[in-house]
């Protein structure tokens, strides 16, 4: 059994996940399995399984998104510790042992994650404060924002099985929506050394094709609310609905600029219920409307 698991999911990226599986080739570590999952690719991505002979697992399924490309990966991994890798990113030649040090001088954290160098538009750009990534109890700064990117990071097989996998009815943020489930049960480490490259800003991004992000956010947050509400501490109960009710307020202002009336309703409702403490009640999946 390999050490580490590498999930790539990938649709229509035939060039960019050839990169993306060399520079896991090229890892000084190489007690790994890669498992690729071709989310119903037509552009000939199924043609570079011969370029890598049997060095690589290819699935192909039919295009039913990142998050069911990403669970089939996991459930067809075989390694106690599972990582991801998107199609347009790379890894560092040292980055996955880098992550088997840091598993074995902290065998009780269970999700940890490296730094990484960002390119957008074939430019490099810094990280803004707001970006910068934490470590330990990270639940209430990851209200606001995604702070754990999936080709950073290194999770232990067990935590899939306590906090379940990635929610397939999100078309975008299905990370943030894994992460908030996580982060406020388990302590997450971090490897204070840039190991990835990041590439962003081309148009087949999911956050450049779904309108209103903020959706999917409060939707998680309030997904979170009705599974683990009564096990949550009060201080991250009440971040949660602060940061919802905030997130709501935000997509209020949009919907009716936009003379959406039927989710301006829905939002006044589901703010109310926020601020009156009956958020089990919120319908949260009318978020994820078009």
């Amino acid at each position: 059994m390999s050490f580490f698991s590498v999930i790539i999911p990938s649709f229509n990226r035939r060039d960019k996940v050839r990169n993306a599986i060399r520079s896991v080739l090229e890892q000084s570590d190489n007690d790994f399995e890669i498992i690729l999952i071709d989310d119903g690719s037509d552009d000939g991505t199924a043609n570079i399984v011969d370029e890598f002979e049997n060095k690589i697992t290819y699935i192909f399924q039919k295009n039913s998104g990142v998050s069911s490309a990403r669970n089939k990966g996991i459930i067809n991994s075989s390694a106690p510790h599972i990582t991801f890798l998107d199609s347009d990113d790379i890894w560092h030649r040292d980055k996955l042992s880098s992550h088997k040090k840091f598993i074995e001088n902290n065998p009780k954290i269970l999700i940890h994650q490296t730094e990484d160098i960002w390119i957008r538009n074939g430019v490099r750009v810094n990280p803004k404060f707001k970006h910068i990534k934490p470590q330990g109890e990270i639940f209430i700064p990851s209200l606001d924002l995604c702070l754990i990117s999936p080709s950073s990071v290194c999770i232990s097989r067990t935590i899939f099985e306590k906090y379940g996998m990635f929610d397939e009815k999100l078309p975008a943020c299905e990370d943030y929506d894994l992460w908030l489930r996580i982060t406020p049960f388990e302590k997450t480490g971090l490897i204070n050394e840039k190991l990835i490259t990041r590439y962003s800003g081309h148009e087949d991004q999911l956050s450049s094709i779904h309108w209103g992000m903020d959706r999917f956010r409060l939707y998680s947050i309030l997904k979170i609310l009705h599974l683990y509400g009564d096990s949550l501490n009060t201080t991250y109960t009440e971040a949660a609905i602060n940061t919802a009710i905030k997130k709501c307020e935000i997509l209020l202002n949009g919907a009716a600029k936009r003379g959406n009336e039927k989710q301006s309703i829905n939002l006044s409702q589901i703010i109310t219920q926020l601020k009156d403490g009956s958020y089990m009640q919120a319908d949260y999946q009318s978020l994820l409307g078009k």
